[in-house]
């Protein structure tokens, strides 16, 4: 098979394909082996066929991308040497873009590009080619892959895909100094042609900077740039493909270039003469005027060293930067006296601290000018002979006790007495006190070191008969007294909790290492000894081991111990101290038993490191039960309540499905249902005219004439009309004043009217008596004495 192309488009490819076509097939891809086929004739001989050596000569197919034509581009053609041009041979192509974007034509082998193809999106396509026979479907050669390759034309333009930059170059470089390298892109490939071969130019910021045309690396066009005078520049770099030829594709990026600061620039004062007033009243340490030399530098270049070189001045007053502003600001040294001088000249020198030697010969960076200060005379306050005072007095010492004094003058020449007292806001006046002429500092109270072991308080101090009149006059100065200690307080066992102890223990192994805390500072708390109590007997479970440094370990005596038979265990320690008086204080320690589960050096009761797992501590455990407690008992209390406030939805003496009777006697008969009539569930029209009270027994109306004569209620009632009774009953319903607030259902159940023999039901005849003789009931025995006794009454209550 053989695959041709129309795509070798310079001499050199269409060499390079004719050495392929010769070669290839030897070289490039392992030639088919013959082989034989035999065929078994009608005879029985065999027929051997020789197939002639045939094999793929490969060449690399190419496509332009980006085509727009009206037709399917022509890629190349596959031919098989089987193909005698009689159609009988069937080309098929398979892989990569196979039957979308390649089609083949089956019978000439031809293969066309049905789409346009982007190059940046895919290089090339791995393809498989076929060649069957038409009639038998078999192969007639073996399936083989080649590629098409997708050939590069000049359709993307160069990219700076950083920009725009920013960059930073030193002013006053020298010519051709770097400041940044530019980088463009170009999706097209390199490889093939000029579309990928990139050119830089510059479009702005000439005549300062210049570009490598090759490198893209921008550099300084001028020397000697001054940022003082031109801070920011703008350069614009152009990237143009096709080796910068006409035609060829272009981008641009903007960098913005900024010219960083050096030490140009010395200082200077804008005059060389100043003048300042102080008034002798100023205070040593504090500012009392400000001087500036400017400077045309940024940053560190700009920072300036203020000095004072002359001794008048330097013994008097000091000089420092201020580094925000930059400004010299003038300190007083010493106090001022009028008195004594009243003028001081300061020579000042402004200098850079940072000095670039590349500039030395601009000169020295630094000026110096002359302040001249005029003492002003003011009536002074008292000063004190110290800033601050520091005294100490002994705990627990009796009120009244010495802690020190403070000692003030008059500096006016008139040396007037002076007065102290202590500032009635701070909470030191409580324990202190002074007096008015010494300044003796003297205790109110016993004081306690471990309560406050220091006490801050400021003493003031004017001259007699100036304060308050003049609160000008006031000085203050802070006094610190410390409270020294005293061993007072016995120490105490550290102890965290519980201490555990493991079933598991053996005699002689330490359970636990147990140390002292004393309240008293170091001096007296830093050596404890620990003992058992020599008045209690031996214990037989644990004994302490004093360590000799401060610590104990309480060691188990016996083996075994078991929580369910005893859980906790209470073990008194005395400790020690070693103050002077020695002090001593008993601390007893709970020890409980568990299995124990081993962290490293720590040990934790299997129920206890359940609960620290879960991150609930004992206390929060007990609130949570007792607010559930809580819960359910509110939860109870609202229930009973409900129950108990249960009340009728209709409150109503005319309800007569309200009307239940209870009771408990045994065979009360009939009896028990004249609580209530119930013929009105029954017979409307018969309540209506044999409407009793509930409340007592019904009268029972005697009938005159003989017994044939009376008829049932029913009967007499038929007229009745039941609607009516409706209608009457739901006017009392809604007239009625006394019923709750809502709806109600009363519900009547009637039989109906019509047969004239009546109802046969005895609830319809509660007024008429029984002809019935019960008397017979009292020969049938003791049994039946109760029933011929109740019938009986009711007899003799007709005949009433």
């Amino acid at each position: 098979m053989r695959i041709s192309t129309t795509s070798c488009l310079c001499p050199f490819l269409v060499c390079l394909c004719f050495i392929q076509r010769c070669y290839g097939a030897s070289h490039h891809v392992p030639a088919k082996v013959p082989s034989k086929n035999q065929t078994k004739l009608a005879n029985g001989e065999t027929e051997v066929h020789h197939r002639p050596k045939r094999g793929w000569i490969w060449n690399q197919f190419f496509v332009l991308e980006e085509h727009m034509g009206p037709d399917a581009q022509y890629v190349g053609k596959l031919h098989s040497n089987s193909d005698k041009g009689d159609g009988s041979v069937r080309y098929i192509l398979s892989g990569e873009g196979a039957g979308t974007i390649f089609i083949i034509d089956e019978v000439t082998g031809d293969i066309h590009a049905t789409k346009s193809l982007d190059r940046e999106r895919k290089t090339h396509y791995v393809l498989h080619a076929q060649a069957l026979d038409r009639n038998t479907e078999e192969a007639l050669e073996p399936k083989s892959e080649f590629i098409i390759k997708v050939q590069d034309i000049n359709d993307n333009a160069p990219k700076f895909p950083d920009g725009p930059f920013v960059a930073t170059v030193p002013e006053m470089s020298e010519l051709g100094t770097s400041v940044l390298q530019v980088t463009a892109t170009d999706a097209d490939d390199p490889t093939y042609g000029n579309s990928a071969r990139i050119v830089y130019s510059i479009l702005q910021g000439q005549p300062y900077f210049s570009v490598d045309p090759k490198t893209g690396i921008i550099r300084t066009a001028l020397a000697n740039m001054d940022r003082e005078a031109r801070e920011h520049y703008t350069v614009v770099i152009q990237a143009k493909d096709m080796a910068g030829q006409v035609g060829g594709l272009s981008g641009s990026t903007t960098i913005n270039i900024t010219l960083t600061d050096v030490n140009d620039n010395p200082p200077k004062f804008p005059q060389k003469n100043y003048q300042l007033y102080v008034p002798e009243s100023a205070q040593v340490g504090k500012p009392v005027g400000k001087i500036k030399a400017n400077d045309e530098d940024l940053g560190i270049n700009a920072d300036i060293k203020y000095s004072i070189i002359n001794s008048e001045g330097a013994n008097m007053f000091s000089i420092s930067t201020d580094r925000d502003t930059r400004e010299g600001v003038i300190s007083l040294k010493k106090p001022l006296n009028y008195e004594r001088k009243k003028t001081y000249t300061l020579h000042i020198e402004g200098m850079n601290t940072h000095m670039d030697p590349r500039f030395s010969y601009i000169g020295s960076f630094k000026d110096t000018a002359t302040l001249k200060i005029s003492v002003g005379d003011v009536d002074e306050a008292p000063v004190f002979s110290m800033d601050y005072y520091i005294m100490d007095v002994y705990e627990n010492a009796p009120s009244g006790t010495e802690v020190g004094a403070v000692t003030a003058r008059d500096p006016d020449s008139r040396n007037s007495p002076v007065r102290y007292f202590m500032d009635s806001k701070e909470e030191g006046e409580r324990y202190f006190r002074i007096e008015e002429s010494s300044g003796v500092v003297r205790t109110t109270q016993p004081l306690d070191r471990e309560d406050i072991p220091w006490h801050n308080i400021t003493v003031m101090a004017s001259e007699v008969g100036r304060y308050p009149d003049n609160p000008s006059l006031l000085s203050h100065v802070p006094v610190t007294v410390q409270v020294l200690d005293v061993n007072d307080n016995p120490p105490e066992i550290a102890a965290d909790g519980e201490v555990i102890v493991c079933e598991s223990s053996r005699p002689g192994q330490v359970i636990q290492t147990v140390t002292a805390v004393d309240k008293d500072d170091f001096a007296n708390g830093q050596r404890f000894y620990f003992a058992l109590p020599s008045q209690l007997p031996v214990n037989p479970n644990f004994t302490l081991k004093d360590n000799e440094d401060s610590s104990a370990s309480i060691i188990a005596r016996r083996r075994r111990f078991n929580h369910l038979t005893q859980e906790l265990y209470e073990l008194p320690i005395v400790v020690w101290d070693g103050g002077e008086p020695s002090l001593s204080g008993t601390s007893t320690l709970t020890l409980r038993v568990c299995p124990c589960q081993r962290h490293g050096r720590i040990r934790i009761c299997q129920g206890e490191a359940f609960l620290s797992s879960a991150g609930l501590s004992t206390g929060a455990l007990i609130a949570i039960l007792l607010c559930i407690v809580i819960l359910l008992a509110i939860v109870v209390l609202f229930v009973t309540l409900r129950r108990s406030k249960k009340e009728p939805l209709i409150i109503s003496e005319e309800d007569i499905r309200e009307n239940v009777v209870t009771y408990d006697d045994e065979g009360g008969g009939e009896e028990d249902t004249e609580a209530f009539d119930i013929i009105a569930l029954r017979n409307p029209a018969a309540a209506e005219e044999l409407k009793f009270r509930r409340d007592i027994r019904p009268e029972v109306r005697q009938h005159c004439g003989p017994a044939r004569n009376r008829q049932s209620p029913s009967v007499e009632l038929d007229e009745v009309d039941v609607h009516e009774f409706i209608k009457q009953r739901l006017v009392e319903a809604d007239m009625d004043t006394s019923v709750p607030p809502y709806d109600s259902l009363q519900t009547y159940a009637y039989e109906g009217q019509g047969s004239p023999t009546g109802s046969i039901s005895p609830l319809d005849s509660p007024g008429a008596h029984s002809e019935q003789d019960y008397s017979f009931l009292e020969d049938w025995g003791p049994e039946l004495q109760k029933l011929a006794e109740l019938y009986g009454e009711a007899e003799s209550d007709v005949t009433t």
